[in-house]
């Protein structure tokens, strides 16, 4: 479900100000539209710098995605944006991160964007997962694989994003090519098999418009992807068409209906091939 946004004014006195002693008085403020999980989102400058500031009541039910996001933040050089502080007071959460020039990721066929995400995929692929509490992507498919069997398939010990959403993309043009994109949003952080990624990554692709085919293609460009069992790859696109069926039935709009039409449509690939 869609968390209600509300404006950086909004926050406690005490709360912008436990801000501003990193930031200094903030000039300017640009409440931004995408993402679900926060209920601040926003671009502020001061005469010091630009950060994006992204925050959560501390009795929030998705507050532990806050911490989430704290706590995997150092292990992410050249994957995400750098997190540079992380304020608690008046009962908010609140993370200033980096702000990234750049536009969020084209997943459309023969996108200039595309070869720029599989880069980035690729270079995740080769991050260590750092030892912290993360949730197993077994653990979080659990309850919509077609068989408890399937599960063993998306166990590992790699670092997965999880929500590849063109907008959890940005792409810099200005930056040197193949280094151009960096993943935001990183409260789904999850530990699993190396090629989850670029299978949760195709149910965006065909979203934009891709087939099936032309998905799983792209793919292909992830090298961990090679080594995924046929059998696996069938039971996750299985275990996500489940998962998204039941987000868009709770929750019902475009930004559901498209990755649940998308995972249906993979789902059907699959056991067809």
């Amino acid at each position: 479900m869609a968390t209600t946004r509300i404006g950086l004014d909004q926050l406690p006195p005490a709360a912008r100000a436990a801000v501003e002693k990193y930031t200094g008085p903030l000039l300017t403020i640009e409440e931004t539209t995408e993402g679900f999980n926060s209920e601040i989102a926003a671009r502020v400058t001061s005469a010091t710098g630009t950060w994006h500031i992204k925050g959560l009541r501390t009795d929030h039910p998705r507050a532990w995605t806050q911490h989430r996001e704290a706590t995997v933040a150092p292990f992410l050089t050249g994957l995400a944006p750098t997190l540079d502080w992380h304020v608690e007071t008046e009962g908010w959460n609140l993370l200033g991160f980096e702000a990234l020039n750049g536009h969020h990721a084209d997943y459309t066929p023969n996108s200039p964007d595309l070869p720029e995400v599989a880069a980035l995929l690729r270079r995740l692929g080769k991050a260590p997962c750092p030892d912290i509490e993360l949730r197993n992507a077994e653990q979080r498919l659990e309850r919509y694989a077609a068989r408890p069997d399937d599960l063993h398939h998306f166990a590992g010990t790699h670092l997965l994003h999880t929500d590849l959403n063109n907008t959890n993309v940005l792409v810099d043009d200005h930056a040197p090519q193949g280094n151009r994109a960096r993943l935001v949003d990183w409260a789904w952080a999850t530990r699993g098999a190396a090629w989850l990624d670029a299978g949760y990554w195709i149910i965006w692709l065909i979203a934009a418009g891709h087939t099936p085919a032309s998905a799983e293609h792209w793919a292909t460009e992830i090298p961990s992807w090679h080594a995924a069992p046929t059998e696996g790859i069938t039971a996750f696109a299985t275990a996500k068409a489940n998962v998204w069926s039941e987000i868009s039935a709770t929750d019902p709009g475009p930004w559901t209906s498209h990755p649940a039409a998308a995972s249906e449509a993979w789902r059907r690939h699959r056991m067809s091939s």
